[in-house]
C-alpha cells in the first residue's frame, strides 16, 4: 500500500435510486455524470486533477489539493444547483434527481484494490446519515449540501467570497465511532422536526414517515475500511475504476441499496 495522500473528498449520492426501473436508473446515472462534471469545470478543476469511483447511484471524487477548496464550495452553492434544476426542470416531479452532497477532506492511502482510509470512511457516514436523507426529504430543493468540521473550520467560517458561515447549521450524527459533528447548509426551518439520524437506525421525517437503513450504493459491504476494486490508474489523472467500490470490515452483509 503507498503511504496515504491528502485530497478534498465529494460525494454525491442520488436519492431513491433503487426504486426506478433500469430505463430509469440509466437515465439518471447520466444527469448525475453531467451534474458531477459541469460542477468539476466551473470550479475550475481540471480532470488531471481529478480520480473518480463510480457504483451507479454515487460518485466519489477525490481531488487534488492544488485545486481551490473555496472555489469548489461557491461552484457547490451556486452553480451545482442550478445545473440541477435545469436538469430537472422538464422532468415530471416523480422522476428528478435530488441529490445528497458531502464535501469533506481528508488522507487516502491507494493500493492495488483501490482505496482505503477512515477519512474516506467519515465522509461516507455522512452522505449515509439518517440526518442527511431527513435534510434532503423536508426540502423543496432538489439536493443538500454538507460539509465536514473540518472544511467548516477550514474555509467556510472564514466567510470566503461568495460563502455565508450563518447560512450553515451544525448537526451531530452517530456513527458507531461515536458522534461526529458536520454542517448542513440551508434555512434550518426546512429541517425543523428533523431528529439527529443514528446511522442505519431510521428516524423520523416531516411526513412521519421513517427513513430505512440504508446507505450509499458504492458498497455491499459495511464501513470498517474503503477500497475500489478494479483498475487503479494513479492518484491524480481521470481515471476511471472500474469495478464496485466497497466499504468492508466489521459486517458484511448487504444493506441495501441507497434510497
Amino acid at each position: 500500500m503507498s503511504d496515504p495522500v491528502y485530497r478534498t473528498i465529494l460525494l454525491f449520492d442520488i436519492e431513491q435510486f433503487g426504486t426506478r426501473d433500469d430505463v430509469e436508473q440509466a437515465f439518471l446515472r447520466r444527469l448525475l455524470y453531467e451534474v458531477v462534471d459541469a460542477t468539476m469545470l466551473a470550479a475550475g478543476i481540471d480532470e488531471t486533477a481529478r480520480l473518480r469511483a463510480d457504483r451507479g447511484d454515487s460518485v466519489m471524487e477525490l481531488i487534488d489539493v492544488q485545486a481551490s477548496v473555496p472555489a469548489l464550495l461557491k461552484t457547490l452553492l451556486a452553480e451545482a444547483p442550478a445545473l440541477l434544476h435545469n436538469k430537472n426542470r422538464l422532468m415530471a416531479a416523480g422522476t428528478r434527481m435530488r441529490l445528497r452532497i458531502v464535501l469533506s477532506s481528508g488522507y487516502v492511502a491507494i493500493d492495488q484494490n483501490g482505496w482505503v482510509g477512515s477519512d474516506l470512511n467519515h465522509a461516507v457516514r455522512l452522505l449515509n446519515s439518517g440526518t442527511l436523507r431527513d435534510s434532503l426529504k423536508q426540502r423543496e430543493d432538489d439536493h443538500v449540501l454538507c460539509v465536514s468540521d473540518g472544511i467548516y473550520q477550514g474555509v467556510v467560517r472564514h466567510g470566503p467570497l461568495g460563502v455565508r458561515p450563518d447560512d450553515f447549521h451544525r448537526i451531530t450524527v452517530e456513527t458507531k465511532e461515536g458522534p461526529t459533528v458536520a454542517w448542513v447548509h440551508g434555512d434550518p426551518a426546512t429541517r425543523a422536526g428533523a431528529a439527529v439520524g443514528k446511522e442505519g437506525s431510521g428516524t423520523p421525517n416531516a411526513r412521519g414517515a421513517a427513513s430505512g437503513p440504508g446507505h450509499i450504493d458504492l458498497t455491499g459491504a459495511s464501513f470498517g475500511g474503503s477500497y475500489v476494486a478494479g483498475d487503479q490508474h494513479g492518484v491524480s489523472g481521470n481515471a476511471t475504476v472500474t469495478g464496485d467500490v466497497h466499504l468492508g470490515g466489521e459486517g458484511s452483509a448487504d444493506r441495501g441499496e441507497a434510497k
